[in-house]
């Protein structure tokens, strides 16, 4: 098994694993990505599902091959300012809160090679899952930009 790969920095800035519309050539990667990253790669988030919202779509935890993505590193200047508005498009208003739309979590991510990065990964928040697990429509593939 490859060793997680950890911000040696001592930031503790993690990067981010996008899979849909902050994804290079979507519309939220041109608003909030551009210019603000240090790097970006192709990714695999193991052991996820993705739902059509429709118009944008959900990640939610479950055992599979998981769903296609890149992986982001922001700018360290910039990074707490990303991070905040990455936050607000995603309605995600801190851990546990009842009125997340997305939970932001901490999951290993797997880029080509097999390594395993920590990254922050923006899940659909467990209520949301659940519904979209008993009656979404799932994207087959796992692939945001593969869909139909």
């Amino acid at each position: 098994m490859a060793p997680v790969v950890r911000p040696s920095d001592g930031s503790g800035q993690l990067p981010f694993f996008v899979y849909g519309t902050l994804r290079p050539g979507e519309v939220n990667h041109e608003l909030f990505l551009r210019g603000r990253t240090a790097a970006q790669e192709p990714a695999v988030l193991p052991d996820a599902a993705l739902y059509d919202g429709p118009g944008y779509p959900y990640a939610v935890h479950r055992p599979g091959p998981g769903i296609v993505g890149e992986l982001v590193t922001a700018d360290p200047e910039g990074y707490g300012d990303l991070l905040a508005a990455l936050d607000l498009l995603e309605e995600y208003e801190g851990p546990g809160r009842p009125g997340n739309v997305y939970d932001r979590t901490a999951r290993e991510v797997l880029r080509p090679d097999g390594t395993r990065v920590l990254a922050w990964v923006y899940l659909a928040s467990a209520l949301l899952a659940r519904e979209l697990r008993s009656s979404g429509r799932e994207i087959p593939g796992g692939d945001w930009l593969g869909r139909s």
